[in-house]
């Protein structure tokens, strides 16, 4: 029986860790890999035509599935590409194993062409980054580096010599038993007894949540219902914690809306489950903060702490709610419900106004359109700048839609093939990439990437020819726009000359019908709306003191145009509070 090469053996090792494909550009270091997948029918080799374009795929389906991805690069160039995917699935906890090949092992070292060195330049973007410089190495570096990418919830990175994947693995490798999920973490009981203190002493207590509130969404809502707590969220918690909640006053940060700022900032006790929000300016300061995440790092670093609680959000309540006294008066909660009724209320005038009829198409009505028509199950990818405002404000969670963003690392063009890698999990489950032309148009090579495969991705385009979000930033900061603006496109003739599905929108009054359209078509689609670029204005109550430069400008992207369907929850959620 032939020995295995250390490619066959890395190829393995990746299927024993329950890898099902690797994204990726095919290239002469990397060519054993890729044969060795080829010889192997566990496994795809998923051929992307940009090395970002993998790893922002390999990304989205570790944080769909929670479980290990995979994608790949050849020597120099090619794995440099991946960097800022990669960049982004750490930044998003997503456990992502990548391989950078590497030159030859004997030229390492002598400016070869093509040389750089992967182990140090991933170093930042990565729990561990090693270099394989014998075939002695396999198979325990490579499940060295699957250990830290699941165990610590990131990015692994393996640079592998294309001559080193040739040879001979070793007769008798060492094979460990491979971690695939992670253990649930506990608080000890002295910071247990120490919260409960602090909880039955405070008054007024508000629950802030982001993403780590997965799987706890119960648990949230029985604490909050024994406190009578107000329930905000981040971005990133949206999707967990804004569903069948009763206890919902919205969203704080760049994109905030509703009642969260003042929940935060008018109660005795905050208590931060999950999330590590990173705009401290948005955080009250004379308050009791108390923050609850499994990542010990993550706490005390946004806002200096009364106690930090290490643990898992879920573990914690399950220990902390049945302990804690239950509170009797709802007055904090329910001036906060209908404060944050109240605000909503106020903003959804100017989109009801005239928006059927209003050319240039308003790009709130488009997203509230999809909101309406999506499946109940979707997946949404959604492109860093404006397209994060539409998804903020028109998005509704119901526990089985999901939300995926460069919400972390806030890049470009990552819409598109997040939704390619959430499609190769479930070919069944509609996948739906709301894309701005601008960042559709940074890596739209890889709408091809869809039309090989023939990938069901709906890609919404909102298409206002310019940089939207930026062009508000240089507004702010006092400057004229400059190098914002794009030339119209018709990017639906382009998808069609490509093989795919395809329709262009001009007027409001064939919007719906266009979308059903494309979301019932079977394979890639794509449907090119012509929107407003000047659909924006500033809230009424944002300081300068408040935040400064980005933050500034961010925060004041709040649209006229309401807040879609989050409107009704709060009118919904108001029947609790008690009328005089």
């Amino acid at each position: 029986m032939a020995k295995q090469t250390v490619a066959e053996q890395y190829v393995d090792t990746l299927v024993r860790s329950g890898v099902k494909r690797l994204y990726g550009v095919v290239g002469d270091s990397l060519n054993p890999i890729v044969d060795a997948i080829r010889r192997n029918s566990a496994i795809d080799w998923i051929q992307v035509r940009h090395e970002e374009t993998a790893a922002f795929a390999a990304g989205a389906e570790a944080q769909l599935t929670g479980k290990l991805a995979a994608c790949a690069g050849s020597c120099g160039p090619g794995n440099l590409h991946l960097i800022n995917g990669l960049f982004d699935a750490h930044r998003s906890m997503a456990p992502v194993l990548a391989l950078a090949s590497q030159i030859p092992s004997s030229e390492i070292g002598t400016s070869f062409f093509q040389e750089t060195h992967p182990d140090r330049l991933f170093s930042e973007c990565s729990h561990y980054s090693e270099l394989i410089s014998s075939e002695k190495q396999m198979p325990r570096v490579l499940q060295t580096a699957i250990q830290h990418a699941v165990g610590q919830q990131g990015v692994s990175v393996v640079a592998l010599p294309g001559d080193i994947a040739s040879e001979e693995a070793p007769d008798s490798p060492e094979e460990h038993a491979l971690v695939t999920s992670r253990p649930t973490v506990r608080p000890g009981d002295a910071e247990i007894e120490a919260l409960v203190r602090m909880v039955d002493a405070s008054e007024k207590v508000t629950l802030f949540c982001g993403a780590g509130t997965a799987g706890a969404h119960q648990e949230v809502m029985e604490f909050a219902e024994r406190l009578k707590s107000p329930v905000g969220h981040a971005l990133r918690g949206k999707e967990w914690i804004q569903y069948d909640n009763p206890y919902d006053v919205g969203m704080s940060g760049l994109l905030g809306y509703g009642a969260c700022y003042e929940a935060t900032h008018e109660c005795d006790l905050l208590i931060l489950l999950g999330t590590d929000f990173p705009y401290n300016a948005f955080l009250p300061k004379n308050c009791k903060i108390v923050q609850v995440d499994v990542r010990p790092e993550h706490l005390g670093r946004r806002t200096q702490l009364d106690l930090a609680i290490w643990g898992d959000v879920r573990e914690t309540l399950r220990c902390l709610t049945p302990q804690v006294r239950e509170k009797t008066s709802r007055k904090f909660l329910d001036r906060m419900l209908k404060k944050h009724a109240d605000t909503l209320e106020g903003v959804v005038k100017a989109y009801t106004r005239n928006v059927e009829k209003h050319t240039p198409i308003h790009p709130e009505y488009v997203a509230s359109i999809l909101d309406e028509e999506a499946a109940e199950d979707a997946v949404f990818t959604v492109d860093t700048g404006m397209c994060n405002v539409w998804a903020a404000r028109y998005l509704t969670p119901n526990g089985r839609r999901r939300v995926i963003g460069s919400f972390s690392h806030g890049s470009m063009a990552n819409a598109m093939p997040q939704a390619i890698g959430a499609q190769f999990i479930d070919r069944g489950r509609q996948v739906v990439s709301m894309s701005g032309d601008g960042g559709f148009s940074m890596l739209m090579g890889d709408f091809l990437t869809l039309v090989q495969y023939d990938l069901p991705v709906k890609v919404v385009l909102f298409n206002n020819s310019s940089l939207g979000m930026v062009e508000l930033e240089m507004m702010v900061d006092g400057m004229p726009a400059y190098g914002t603006s794009y030339r119209d496109t018709d990017f639906a003739a382009m998808a069609q000359a490509l093989g795919a599905h395809a329709v262009r929108v001009e007027k409001p009054k064939h919007l719906r019908g266009a979308l059903r359209d494309v979301l019932k078509h079977k394979g890639p689609a794509l449907i090119d709306v012509v929107t407003d670029a000047n659909a924006l204005s500033l809230p009424p109550k944002i300081t300068r003191e408040q935040v400064s430069g980005f933050a500034l400008s961010a925060s004041r992207t709040v649209l006229d145009g309401g807040v879609g369907r989050m409107v009704q929850m709060a009118r919904s959620n108001l029947r609790n509070v008690p009328r005089p």
